[in-house]
């Protein structure tokens, strides 16, 4: 592919637009498809995180957007600049773009205040050291100046990757699965410190991970993927509440998953019939319920009335399987009947301790806004 450096007029009136745009963008290795076709769009000041399972595209498609990958197909704009189409291939160091990986990278043989200075490149030694103090000020680790990495924990190097690319103030972040080495704990700390880092200081950008929770508590808006293709993008609200399918639904929290036939555009529950405006009668349907959607009370009026069906209008009746305490919420396992009279096992999630007695009997109430139905054959 012949080379040459792009120029912010190449872009025209996108200039105005995105700070990363990627445009039909699709990548093979060894004839293999991992990016089909995908369309992705950044506004400047944004945290946009791509999720969706392991091999599914993610990580090339940010290592298109840094250049680390040759563009095969499509075009990437950065700031109204285009920097890879079929004529041009600017190379990662002009892009302009900040790189946070996995491992962290940071080299073992230079101080923390020497890696965080590394890309600042053309300054002075004394502007350098300074820019290089106040990042890692930003990030927590001014006190870590003089230490070498071997020293430090794995959420400390996080850090300092972090602040060496943010030193030479980037105008993209590119962030590959950065906190999935650190343990539990430290990694929910440590991502909310890059968080306020991140927005602090308007930085745009495209944040890689595999872990649903993560995208939902960084992201501004998040990019579904699944098989080289996007196949939702919205603000976690909108992925959550109303997800374009059923592998969005199960793939942001676990689901009760129930079977049924659509009649009239309506589809039985055993709490009553849901409505499936876009499934024809006689379709197969299955509805995704989840957990924190299913409102637990123990049941009254004895068991007679406990073990009636439900009332068909969002509530049913259940018997406690078991239930666990997990913290800030309890999880019930139950059992309610379904429409043909079997018993379906079924999760419920409450907040704080619920802990209803093996074999007990309970009122369910359904929050319907959180059932999904979809046809039978969507995966």
């Amino acid at each position: 592919m012949s080379r040459r450096t792009a120029s912010p007029s190449d872009a025209g009136a996108e200039a105005e637009q995105a700070a990363l745009s990627l445009e039909g963008v699709s990548h093979a290795f060894d004839g293999v498809p991992v990016v089909v076709d995908v369309d992705l769009t950044i506004t400047p000041g944004e945290l946009m995180c791509l999720v969706g399972p392991s091999g599914c595209g993610k990580t090339t498609i940010l290592r298109i957007a840094a250049g680390l990958e040759e563009l095969q197909q499509g075009r990437v704009v950065i700031h109204g600049r285009v920097v890879a189409d079929g004529a041009v291939q600017v190379p990662p160091e002009e892009r302009e773009v900040g790189l946070v990986f996995q491992d962290f990278a940071l080299f073992p043989h230079l101080r923390v205040e020497e890696n965080a200075g590394f890309g600042l490149v053309g300054l002075g030694a004394a502007a350098r050291r300074a820019r290089a103090r106040e990042v890692l000020a930003q990030v927590g680790m001014a006190g870590f100046a003089a230490s070498y990495p071997h020293v430090l924990s794995g959420g400390q190097q996080q850090r300092v990757a972090l602040a060496r690319a943010l030193a030479p103030r980037p105008r993209l972040m590119l962030l590959d699965e950065p906190f999935s080495g650190l343990d539990t704990r430290l990694r929910e700390q440590i991502r909310d410190q890059t968080l306020h880092v991140l927005k602090s200081g308007g930085a745009t950008t495209l944040l890689v991970t595999h872990d649903s929770e993560e995208a939902m508590f960084m992201g501004d808006r998040i990019a579904v993927m699944r098989e080289g293709r996007v196949i939702q993008v919205g603000t976690p609200v909108d992925i959550y509440c109303r997800p374009a399918c059923a592998f969005v639904a199960g793939f942001f929290s676990e689901v009760n998953r129930l079977e049924g036939i659509v009649a009239d555009q309506r589809v039985r529950t055993p709490f009553g019939a849901l409505a499936a405006p876009d499934l024809r009668s006689g379709d197969p349907a299955q509805i995704l319920i989840r957990p924190e959607a299913l409102g637990v009370a123990p049941a009254e009026g004895g068991e007679a009335q406990a073990a009636a069906a439900g009332d068909g209008k969002g509530h049913a009746k259940g018997r406690v399987i078991t239930a666990r305490l997990l913290g800030r919420s309890s999880l019930v396992h139950m059992g309610v009947a379904g429409a043909d009279g079997k018993e379906l096992h079924l999760h419920a999630r409450v907040p704080g301790r619920f802990l209803p007695a093996e074999g007990s009997l309970i009122d369910v109430a359904l929050d319907e806004s959180m059932a999904f139905v979809f046809p039978a054959d969507d995966d």
